[in-house]
């Protein structure tokens, strides 16, 4: 053994070839934190001490190669400035030069996922041989950054510049095909010969067979392209990827902006450039929020995990009441899962629309190359459609998707669960009533809790399980392990009126309506809103929530919180919703709506919606932007705060991605708490008491206070 460490080892094989193989302790994935990045300069240093090598091959003995940097370094050496990022970012990119520039040929055998500075380090090898399970990938803009490690030095210079800008702008994983196509890598193989094929190729590298160091040549030189080349590619790629990125995510043409300026340079000149442009990334506020966002993510998936061990019973046959778009989503995305579940509803064309609806979205994923038709043919037949309870009494768990109507849902949840054994769970669907309301016509209350999906289920990934006050602890394990596999984040909050998200949405449709009544236009409020980042802007998504839904949720929301959801004027919503314009379901809403030559519904401006509004809101006038923005998003915050303060949800970070992954909130901004930390609890204070007049939903709580006058923030100092 030449080195021997607790990331990665040194082993001398047959025939003068060493294996440097990572196997980072204690975790499950290998990464370059600060240890790895330490051991492998020290195996460095032992293979370059060694005369006996002739060949490295690079290896991982965890079923992924390298998924990239440690994530939790970055916040403590980002805040240092340009210096700390330099000095963490610094070390590897001289162990992967170093790597490089090694008197002998090296191979890696990627052996599952190997992104960012995982696949970075692949490229410092001499030859990359991939498994055919194996993916590898540049994700770095995701975090709004750019590769730190030679990413765009050396892919452009093994790939080709516009190959390489479409890696690197998008991040998207790639697959061994892609790979292979854009020589990117040297040859696939199946996984169980990947480290006999790896070892061939280098045998014959040491032979002279291959010419490693014309390879070698290749990735250290200036790209072979001429000035007027680059002028007309640089220009052209540069103005499509900030198009495409838009304003707000500027890491994407950095990374352009890194191959143009060091194209003409070689290695260790361009790396220079490169060094440059991820220090301006690394201090921008979208890289701190993006960055931020992962590291909550992760705090979501070990809170989901931890509930999902307690789960002393695994949900293996489910049941959906209510097949029409909802529960045909929910059947869909178990039955795609591989959970077989029943679909019943009261009518076949109920029945018909469910069925519909999953046919439609497996159709999709065929035509996309996503599956094949057998992967179709399963999944439907893992969805049993009928009108009756027969086979209830077999089934793990039964979601509720009826109508939202208390009423309705207290009778039909009252039926079924004397139809279904005493150990099975039952989950409501409902996406504002009271949890503990509907568990009052069950006699298992601690079977009953919330599941409470987004629409389009298969693409919205949240899902929150609500706590009743009799919901047992087994009961939410098994439901938050059953999201988990269905490829859902699940969230457990507490229950009240709106839960997390629609109470905390609903507020931000209250400060729509005061400024539609105040004179402002609804669609001047879109696109301010629209720019400042949301998908959407309100009146839009109101349309495509439907008005009808919208109103009847606020009703639920106003007798939950009258003091600060109570109105004592006619909203724009309403004023719709009696003209029976829901939105796009009914063709109009705010806006009007047509279906363009692939189906798709397209928004249109018209007179009509203005016209029925006119009688009762003030006349028309400007609003200043920030105005408009502050009056949005302030009883949004304040809301989030308040259900922090009274443990609806039980951190900042599950917060913010609640609202992240349910309604769109902006992730260049990083979650409302982080939007908070950033632009000061002080600053936001005095921000809504210019507007206490509006309302109580306009007031900072008391703990908001608290925290700005002793200058605290929700994320400490993370």
């Amino acid at each position: 053994m030449l080195f021997s460490g607790k990331a990665l080892s040194v082993q001398m094989l047959d025939n003068g070839i060493a294996e440097l193989s990572f196997d980072l302790a204690g975790e499950s994935v290998n990464k370059f934190n600060r240890l790895t990045v330490s051991e492998f300069a020290q195996a460095l240093d032992a293979i370059e001490a060694s005369n006996d090598i002739k060949g490295l091959i690079l290896t991982s003995a965890k079923n992924v190669f390298i998924v990239g940097a440690d994530i939790t370094e970055f916040g403590g050496a980002f805040s240092a400035g340009s210096e700390g990022i330099t000095e963490l970012m610094g070390k590897n990119n001289h162990n992967i030069n170093r790597l490089e520039d090694l008197p002998i040929p090296t191979v890696v055998a990627i052996n599952g996922y190997a992104l960012g500075g995982g696949f970075e380090v692949c490229l410092g090898c001499d030859f990359r041989v991939m498994s055919d399970e194996a993916k590898v990938g540049l994700p770095e803009v995701k975090l709004g950054l750019i590769c730190g490690w030679g990413g765009t030095v050396r892919l452009p210079r093994l790939v080709g510049v516009d190959m390489a800008v479409e890696w690197l702008a998008t991040g998207k994983e790639q697959r061994p095909d892609a790979a292979l196509t854009a020589q990117a890598v040297d040859a696939v193989v199946a996984s169980g010969q990947l480290k006999e094929a790896a070892l061939t190729l280098l045998a014959r590298a040491i032979d002279g067979s291959l010419d490693f160091k014309a390879r070698r040549m290749l990735k250290k030189s200036p790209i072979p392209i001429n000035d007027t080349e680059a002028l007309m590619a640089f220009f052209t790629t540069k103005t499509f990827v900030a198009q495409q990125a838009g304003k707000n995510y500027p890491s994407p043409v950095a990374a352009v902006t890194s191959i143009e300026q060091g194209y003409k340079l070689s290695r260790d000149e361009a790396l220079k450039i490169e060094e440059q442009q991820f220090i301006q990334c690394a201090q921008s506020d979208t890289a701190k929020s993006l960055v931020g966002l992962f590291l909550a993510d992760q705090t979501l998936n070990k809170v989901a995990k931890g509930w999902a061990k307690q789960a002393d019973k695994s949900i293996e046959r489910a049941a959906v009441l209510g097949a029409g778009i909802m529960g045909g989503g929910i059947a869909y995305q178990s039955a795609y899962k591989g959970t077989s579940v029943k679909m019943k509803d009261i009518a076949q064309e109920g029945i018909d629309l469910g069925l519909k609806e999953a046919n439609k979205l497996l159709s999709k994923q065929v035509e996309r190359g996503r599956i094949n038709v057998e992967k179709m043919g399963e999944t439907l037949n893992r969805i049993e459609p009928t009108l009756s309870y027969d086979g209830f009494d077999q089934v793990d768990i039964v979601v509720e998707a009826v109508v939202e109507n208390s009423k309705v849902k207290q009778a039909v949840l009252k039926e079924v669960e004397s139809k279904v054994s005493a150990d099975t769970i039952i989950a409501s669907n409902t996406s504002t009533i009271s949890i503990d309301l509907l568990a009052s016509s069950v006699e298992r209350p601690q079977n009953f809790l919330g599941m409470h999906f987004f629409n389009p289920v298969h693409k919205m990934p949240l899902v929150e399980v609500i706590r009743g006050e009799k919901s047992s602890p087994a009961a939410i394990a098994r439901v938050v392990a059953y999201a988990g596999k269905m490829g859902k984040k699940a969230i457990v909050v507490q229950d009240c009126p709106g839960f997390l998200v629609n109470r905390v949405l609903f507020p931000y449709f209250a400060g729509f309506s005061m400024l539609v009544r105040d004179g402002a236009d609804f669609q001047q409020i879109d696109k301010l809103m629209e720019r400042w980042g949301w998908p959407m802007g309100p009146a839009y998504l109101m349309d495509v929530v439907g008005i009808d839904t919208g109103v009847h949720a606020e009703k639920v929301m106003a007798d939950g919180f009258p003091q600060r959801m109570g109105k004592s004027f006619t909203a724009a919503s309403d004023i719709l919703y009696e003209a029976k314009r829901y939105g796009q379901k009914t063709g109009a809403g705010f806006y009007r709506y047509e279906e363009d030559k692939k189906g798709r519904q397209q928004k249109i401006a018209c007179e009509e919606s203005y016209a029925l509004l006119e009688p009762h809101v003030a006349a028309r006038c400007e609003f200043e932007q920030d105005q408009v923005i502050e009056r949005m998003m302030v009883p949004m915050a304040t809301e989030l705060a308040r259900c922090l303060e009274e443990g609806i949800v039980d951190s900042p970070a599950e917060a913010d991605m609640a609202l992240v992954y349910g309604i769109g909130f902006p992730p260049f901004r990083g979650g409302i708490f982080s939007w908070l930390d950033k632009i000061g609890l002080d600053v936001f204070v005095n921000m809504a008491d210019k507007y206490s007049a509006l309302g109580e939903l306009y007031k900072p709580t008391q703990g908001m206070r608290e925290m700005a006058a002793k200058g605290s923030t929700y994320y400490g100092n993370n």
